[in-house]
């Protein structure tokens, strides 16, 4: 199963990002990664734990799709009936892991590597964007990784 390509909406962010200096960037070792974001937005902790919660085990539950998402990504579900563009997969996955959050402040997102685990050693993984400034806070995109 392969998505649909994947807009170019969150590239130029992802550019930016990198070309960007990155004083908020969490890695892993800076601490618990509660470097506050420009403008009082979302720090890498709070992201962190938004993905674990949103994505839990197996996949977001109903109030979370249905209240935790952007528009962009409902009208992206809607375009694509046949795959879960939340998990970007068609089932439903053994297991899924939360990355290192990476905020970059002069963006204004955050983002970590999702990955997902599909039993007898197959895994995949994604990269989830959250939005520094979204109130309350939500999944902004998904980009699938193949």
């Amino acid at each position: 199963m392969k998505l649909m390509p994947y807009s170019l909406g969150v590239l130029p962010l992802t550019l930016l990002a990198l070309l960007a200096p990155t004083p908020g960037h969490a890695a892993p070792g800076d601490g618990d990664g509660a470097v506050p974001a420009a403008r009082g937005g979302h720090t890498a902790a709070e992201i962190t734990r938004f993905l674990s919660d949103f994505y839990g085990d197996h996949g977001p539950s109903e109030d979370g799709r249905e209240n935790q998402v952007s528009q962009v990504l409902k009208d992206k579900q809607q375009e694509n009936k046949e795959a879960d563009v939340l998990l970007c997969a068609e089932n439903e996955p053994e297991g899924i892991s939360i990355g290192p959050v990476t905020v970059a402040q002069a963006a204004g997102v955050g983002w970590a590597t999702v990955t997902t685990d599909w039993g007898s050693g197959t895994t995949d993984t994604f990269t989830a964007y959250v939005r520094l400034d979204s109130q309350p806070i939500r999944l902004d995109d998904v980009i699938c990784a193949g």
